[in-house]
């Protein structure tokens, strides 16, 4: 169907049923055929979550109206006929059984997650958003926000700018750590405290150790400024990934971060950078996260020592992959920082958290 666009789920458990149905229907005993409630929540919500991605992926980055959700549901029907009576108007109807009410509850979910979200967009029509309202309705709405932003409806290449175009939240530097917050500890209100309490312990210690390796020179007379690019020049070297970063890249640390010279233009710079992974761009006046050739946000230049753990916070929020040339040590962040673990065995990035359960990938 062209309007709603989605894809109706199928796997091999379902098309079993789907077969038996129609062979018992040909006896006249289709009615002995069900479908169990595991595998009706399956089919609801795989379906479901198929058809907000691509509308999410969209330009107005909308939500299925209530008329999609039912004709969708229809569909669902005319091709799982075994369901009809237990699934058939999904949003007018409500079976009393056990079964398909976990199926309406889905569905009743979504309309509710949708109300947030188009809350939150007209937050954002003002000059000045309620931050605390902007938070709590992130809050209210992140396993629909997390279902979009991780789906493969998206490309990696367009995530970053779909993303920002759906949630213009993600440009400030405050929504983008809850969103860190939310993904990997959501019920300890003190994470980012935490996680920058254990960046300064980690900090000070990985200079003492890059001294000791000759990875960089102790400090003298450096500022702030310097002081944190030795370090972070330092880092991968002292976390060494085994692949080599893009000729025209230069150092691997330039995977994190660039300092502009007084001739250098910043747009020229991010235009020509081959990479398109968030980068920590420092001029005279204050530090921009850019992702590819899109300034994204500015932050103090008295907190650069704290880009990477920003730069970390957006590889969550937005789904994003890790270079391979710096792999090494920002899954040390991830892990020694961020205190999120990682499996080896998983190559996709941050679901519910980013090498676990959907971390930042490590093969890419």
């Amino acid at each position: 169907m062209s309007n709603p666009e989605y894809i109706v789920f199928t796997d091999s458990e379902l098309e079993h049923v789907r077969r038996s149905y129609f062979e018992q229907k040909r006896l006249g005993t289709e009615h002995s055929v069900a479908l169990s409630k595991e595998l009706l929540c399956r089919l609801v919500r795989n379906t479901m979550t198929n058809m907000i991605s691509i509308a999410r992926a969209t330009e107005d980055s909308r939500y299925p109206s209530k008329h999609e959700v039912n004709a969708m549901a229809k569909r669902l029907v005319e091709y799982y006929p075994m369901i009809k009576d237990r699934v058939s108007t999904p949003v007018q109807h409500q079976d009393s059984s056990d079964e398909a009410s976990g199926s309406v509850d889905l569905l009743d979910s979504q309309r509710t997650q949708a109300r947030h979200y188009k809350t939150l967009q007209i937050l954002y029509k003002s000059k000045k958003p309620n931050k605390a309202a902007v938070t709590h309705l992130l809050n209210l709405e992140f396993e629909s926000r997390r279902r979009f932003i991780t789906n493969d409806v998206l490309k990696e290449q367009d995530r970053p700018t779909k993303i920002l175009e759906a949630y213009p939240c993600f440009r400030e530097m405050d929504h983008v750590l809850d969103e860190l917050r939310r993904i990997i500890q959501p019920t300890n209100s003190q994470y980012i405290s935490e996680m920058k309490d254990r960046w300064e312990i980690f900090y000070s210690k990985v200079q003492f150790y890059g001294i000791m390796k000759k990875a960089m020179k102790p400090p003298k007379t450096l500022n702030g400024v310097e002081h944190a690019a030795a370090v972070f020049r330092a880092l991968p070297l002292l976390f060494p990934s085994s692949t080599m970063p893009p000729r025209k890249l230069g150092a691997n640390s330039e995977a994190l971060f660039h300092v502009l010279t007084t001739s250098e233009d910043p747009d020229g710079f991010l235009h020509q950078r081959p990479l398109s992974c968030p980068v920590v761009v420092v001029s005279e006046d204050n530090c921009m996260i850019a992702i590819g050739s899109t300034p994204v946000a500015t932050f103090d230049s008295e907190r650069f020592h704290e880009g990477l753990l920003y730069l970390m916070a957006y590889y969550y929020a937005l789904h994003l992959t890790y270079p391979k040339c710096i792999s090494t040590l920002l899954s040390v962040l991830q892990t020694e920082i961020l205190q999120d673990s990682i499996h080896e065995g998983d190559s996709t990035p941050p679901t519910k958290k980013p090498l676990a359960s959907g971390s930042p990938s490590l093969s890419e």
